[in-house]
């Protein structure tokens, strides 16, 4: 075919409809992991049909979990907690990770008195939890309400940390603002006095687990051009009227 003048025009100008050039003011523009490439990387693991889950959110949850941690998926624990502010609204998250799963929720461990968190979850009992295992192309959506452990579970799991997490936990002010690092070092400097030659360490009363019982939770898995297989439990409402009900799966457009 002969390659005429109008025929480059056009075909520059259908390269600039699809790819139009970043504007100045763009830092970021379309990103994909190889930059001669501007189209995004397609998901082509897995996919995922109603037959292969099970009727429990946690044991499905359980399943995949298990599952990412015997393929290579790294920390599949970590998990990004987000809680809102009221009146104001204000979302706001952090990575943390999921230390325990039982029949009522997802457990996580921090500090409830300074933190950020800790004022969210006073006055709003919402929060979600966002799992992302790259190397499955899986996603898992959590959204519930949450609750405080009480001293004595959190006992359990403060016992298997190191000692100087377990004496950090104690030190450190969460989100407090300090003038430099020497502030924090000087208040672990104290609480490792004051612990000297125990190995038993108490919880701290402003330390402890958070549990996010959920209402929804969806099982995501990555498909080609987008269309992506989605999948959510929700949690029908029980005789009292307080989401105690069954759980029911509806597939969700992507």
């Amino acid at each position: 075919m002969r390659i005429t003048p109008s025929l480059l025009i056009r075909s520059n100008l259908t390269k600039m409809a699809l790819h139009p050039p970043q504007k100045a003011d763009k830092l970021i523009f379309a990103p994909a992991n190889d930059q001669t490439n501007s189209q995004a990387d397609q998901y082509t693991k897995g996919a995922l049909e109603r037959s292969q889950l099970d009727p429990s959110p946690f044991t499905q949850f359980h399943s995949w979990f298990t599952h990412a941690q015997a393929n290579g998926v790294h920390q599949p624990e970590t998990v990004c907690l987000s809680t809102a502010s009221l009146p104001s609204g204000r979302v706001s998250g952090r990575m943390v990770y999921l230390k325990e799963l039982d029949s009522t929720g997802f457990v996580i461990y921090s500090n409830f008195e300074t933190s950020k968190k800790a004022r969210d979850v006073e006055g709003n009992k919402w929060a979600s939890l966002t799992f992302w295992w790259r190397e499955l192309e899986r996603q898992v959506r959590v959204e519930g309400t949450v609750e405080r452990l009480s001293s004595e579970e959190s006992q359990v799991y403060f016992d298997t940390r190191i000692h100087g997490s377990r004496v950090g936990a104690w030190a450190s002010r969460q989100s407090q603002v300090i003038a430099d690092r020497s502030v924090l070092e000087d208040w672990v400097g104290k609480a490792e006095k004051r612990f000297e030659g125990e190995e038993r360490i108490p919880v701290p009363e402003h330390w402890g687990g958070l549990r996010v019982k959920p209402v929804e939770v969806e099982f995501w898995q990555g498909r080609q051009s987008r269309l992506h297989d989605r999948f959510a439990y929700r949690k029908g409402e029980g005789k009292d009227g307080h989401g105690d009900g069954e759980w029911t799966i509806d597939r969700l457009s992507p």
